[in-house]
């Protein structure tokens, strides 16, 4: 198990922290850049967002502690969502012709810790939804953030993506991040 997901493992994922209203802000404010960032497809900076060794995790079961060696949705490092931006991206990319449209809403921001060093584990619930092709499709759900407080800001080690819908059939695969 990777570090980044034993810290989220470890943690209670119904605590609430007392950290003061500068570091909320700053939480808060990181994960609506985030959203803001995917919808406008500003990939680059997206993948700023991450840590060298960060990961985007989208598990299967809701009671998976590790996206490493089983099935997931997605469990992709820096090098598998740049490899994704480029093939979306491609001119020839079929499933995004004509390209999609995302709209994020994040809320419920809370920190469940923090450490001396000022990384922080949070919870959110969002709502996505994607315009493709005349259709809506919405996605729903909770996020878990390990946050890594550097020089230059917070750092994303791992976002965890619980979806409500996540056994739900779908026409086409989920092409973006949610």
């Amino acid at each position: 198990m990777g570090a980044a997901a034993q810290k989220l493992a470890a943690g209670d994922r119904f605590s609430a922290a007392r950290v003061s209203t500068e570091t909320q802000l700053a939480v808060e404010r990181f994960l609506y850049r985030q959203a803001e960032i995917l919808d406008e497809k500003q990939w680059d900076d997206w993948l700023a967002l991450f840590a060298e060794d960060g990961h985007y995790w989208m598990p299967v079961t809701e009671d998976q502690e590790d996206g490493e060696g089983v099935p997931n949705i997605f469990w992709e490092d820096l090098n598998m969502m740049k490899m994704r931006v480029r093939r979306n991206n491609h001119p020839q990319a079929h499933s995004q012709a004509p390209e999609n449209r995302l709209c994020h809403v994040v809320s419920n921001v809370i920190v469940e810790s923090e450490d001396p060093n000022g990384d922080v584990v949070v919870r959110s619930r969002f709502h996505c939804a994607e315009y493709l092709r005349y259709d809506i499709r919405n996605f729903t759900g909770r996020y878990r953030h390990y946050l890594r407080k550097t020089a230059d800001g917070y750092r994303i080690a791992l976002q965890r993506v619980d979806l409500v819908n996540r056994e739900g059939p779908y026409e086409y695969v989920i092409q973006w991040w949610l």
